[in-house]
């Protein structure tokens, strides 16, 4: 490890003294669980995203969960995801006893083609769920006009009333990483039914754990149904929330579901607060960092740039994962090792769905996924993250070209 230089972190949370102040002010309010902050931090992303309205929670997968319970995801259904995404993306479908149907990713953009979708689509597809990956969007367009035509519509096999009143498949989007990423002039969140966000605390805003829905569903489904049963099913099904509760003569509530606990405290929101006010700058910043990387090795033989912006789509320059063609993920790890010994910590995104035990048990094979497969092996993601100078990209661009030389 170079010792003029601090180690390198991949993704350290972008937390400064204004988040630190924001969490004390709520802690010394009295008022810690879902409430007032929740409400202005919901409003505050339907503002930046320029929704109706966005329910935050306490992460992505339980916002998803809850979006595929909402549709009558259960046993016999299908939903389509690519086999490139992370673990959540396939549990939520095995938690409600459904079957997760990965299709391949394309090379270039890394995120499910609309082809590939249409080739997995059958009578017991129930929900499509593409990945951003990195902060790419989909074909969100494409993906919409496709789930609405008469061709899938005359295919499709309702079994719960949501399902009915769509008359088709849902459109949900495992928007994880692109919070912030514009598809068509729009951010996204505007495209899909519904769009799923991340706000762990490695993503781009962070809010320790939480995530968010953004709807974007036809006018039969009203805003206020959809406000009144996500939230009560949040907090088990209750009906009033502890903040409702506290107003004279409203203490009583009804369940009239068995729902699930998963709201977002005040806490988590407050933190989400600042960082929002921010979001826009830090965008412009993670952009300039990744269109430093890509510029830093152009000219090498080896390296495929990834997906940034295009007439069309712009990332949310989430992740910088570069390609490093031909190589085997032997010596893609030989090279992160290298990297680490000079305190550059990197990553891999993802360890493809078909080589976790889990799926490899219920009979899936890398080798269907010959694309997934080649990124697996060839992709390696540096760090991309508010703490780091003109001068520390250099100095990475520096070390990788000279550890990527080494193995070649």
């Amino acid at each position: 490890m170079s010792h003029s230089r601090e180690p390198i972190g991949f993704a350290p949370p972008p937390i400064d003294e204004d988040t630190i102040m924001a969490v004390e002010r709520v802690l010394r309010s009295g008022w810690i669980t879902s409430g007032p902050e929740l409400v202005a931090f919901e409003s505050e992303v339907s503002d930046f995203l320029g929704v109706k309205w966005t329910c935050c929670l306490s992460s992505w997968t339980s916002a998803c969960e809850l979006t595929l319970r909402w549709f009558g995801i259960g046993p016999g259904d299908e939903v389509l995801i690519p086999a490139m995404t992370y673990a959540a993306t396939a549990n939520i479908v095995l938690h409600c006893g459904a079957k997760p149907v990965m299709v391949d990713v394309a090379l270039d953009d890394r995120v499910a083609s609309l082809e590939a979708l249409q080739s997995a689509f059958s009578s017991r597809t129930k929900v499509v769920m593409p990945v951003d990956l990195g902060g790419w969007p989909v074909d969100y367009q494409g993906i919409a006009d496709w789930l609405s035509s008469s061709e899938v519509r005359s295919v499709f096999q309702p079994t719960s009333q949501n399902q009915r009143e769509l008359g088709r498949p849902l459109f949900l989007s495992d928007a994880a990483h692109s919070f912030g990423a514009i598809y068509r002039g729009e951010a996204v969140g505007n495209h899909a039914d519904v769009t799923g966000f991340s706000f762990h605390a490695v993503k781009n805003l962070t809010t320790a754990e939480g995530g968010a829905l953004a709807f974007n569903l036809p006018s039969q489904f009203k805003l206020a149904d959809l406000q009144q049963w996500f939230k009560a099913m949040s907090l088990h099904g209750q009906t009033r929330n502890a903040h409702e509760k506290t107003v004279s003569g409203r203490w009583q509530y009804d369940v009239e579901e068995a729902g699930f606990k998963c709201n977002m405290t005040d806490i988590q929101a407050a933190i989400g607060r600042v960082q929002l006010a921010k979001y826009p700058a830090q965008l412009k910043r993670r952009r300039a960092v990744a269109e430093r990387y890509d510029a830093g090795f152009q000219g090498q033989d080896w390296y495929a740039s990834p997906p940034l912006h295009n007439s069309e789509r712009t990332s949310s320059f989430h992740l910088f994962q570069m390609r490093i063609i031909g190589f085997k993920s032997e010596q893609r790890d030989a090279v992160m090792h290298a990297l680490k010994e000079r305190g550059i910590a990197t990553n891999v995104h993802f360890i493809p769905l078909p080589l976790l035990s889990l799926h490899k048990d219920r009979g899936e094979r890398l080798d269907r996924y010959p694309t997934t497969e080649r990124l697996f092996n060839e992709t390696l993601s540096l760090p991309i993250h508010l703490q780091l100078s003109d001068e520390d990209v250099d100095w990475i661009i520096a070390e990788v070209i000279l550890a990527i030389e080494s193995h070649l």
